[in-house]
């Protein structure tokens, strides 16, 4: 499974939290408080890293809920923090061969963050059975959705764009990533499993000011797009250098686009002869 290291997560969390869409948030806490009325609301967050999912939604899904914040690496569980008036699980969990192994159990709620894109369409198709069998609601929030835009311009945008989106093709860990189509199956998968499915834009904009996120992207983006044109090496590195001295100069805008997922369990079938 793809690594990401405590420092760059803490580092997007704040673009994370403007990028959200809110009405997307609000649906989920009144799905959540309808449906456990007289019980805590259980949550199941996927590949939590350090808990910034936890952190943003907490205050909005009422008191005393119950987390289970799952990733594969310990290290980024040791991180995570108390947050008053909620309950909190970390279990270190292979998403990739252990899925299985979490407990589904009616009326969970699963959150993740920035992951549709990452995984396959064979590990999408089994959490979305999972949830079925269990009509479990979820969200999935920020998975990007190939768009990137520079502003000011440069010739060498849509080119280096273009092969960070065939690099986000590769197996990030769960096999051949969905990349930037991934929300939109999750999506299909879902409508076609019977469930009320919303989503909306959560794009990242990022003003010169916040010049450590941006050279981290532009930096991450040049070595994806290296990996792909290893032959056009000097292009992606002048690219680089160009974008960097922008970044420097605090003359440099980035917006990233991505999409927030939220699905929420139809009207169960009704029985014969009802």
């Amino acid at each position: 499974m793809t690594a990401f290291s405590a420092e760059w997560l803490a580092l997007r969390e704040p673009a994370d939290a403007r990028a959200r869409d809110g009405a997307l948030t609000a649906r989920l806490a009144k799905f959540a408080q309808n449906a456990h009325r007289h019980s805590p609301a259980h949550f199941i967050d996927l590949a939590c890293g350090t808990g910034s999912n936890l952190r943003y939604l907490a205050p909005h899904v009422g008191a005393d809920s119950q987390w289970l914040l799952v990733d594969s690496d310990a290290a980024l569980l040791e991180k995570v923090a108390p947050v008053p008036g909620h309950r909190i699980e970390t279990r270190p969990l292979d998403l990739v061969t252990d899925l299985h192994t979490l407990d589904f159990a009616p009326d969970v709620i699963v959150t993740a963050s920035a992951l549709l894109d990452l995984v396959s369409e064979r590990w999408l198709t089994q959490l979305v059975e999972r949830c079925r069998a269990n009509r479990c609601a979820a969200l999935f929030a920020l998975s990007y959705d190939g768009g990137i835009t520079l502003t000011p311009a440069d010739p060498d945008d849509d080119w280096i764009r273009q092969l960070v989106n065939c690099h986000q093709l590769g197996d990030k860990g769960f096999g051949p990533a969905l990349g930037p189509g991934g929300w939109q199956r999750a999506a299909e998968l879902f409508e076609e499993a019977g469930y009320i499915v919303h989503t909306a834009p959560s794009d990242w904009d990022l003003p010169p000011a916040e010049r450590l996120l941006q050279q981290s992207l532009l930096e991450g983006w040049a070595g994806a797009a290296m990996e792909m044109a290893s032959n056009e090496a000097h292009r992606c590195r002048g690219w680089l250098a160009r974008r960097s001295a922008h970044v420097a100069n605090e003359t440099l805008r980035i917006s990233v686009g991505h999409r927030d997922v939220l699905v929420l369990p139809g009207a169960p079938p009704r029985a014969v002869g009802d």
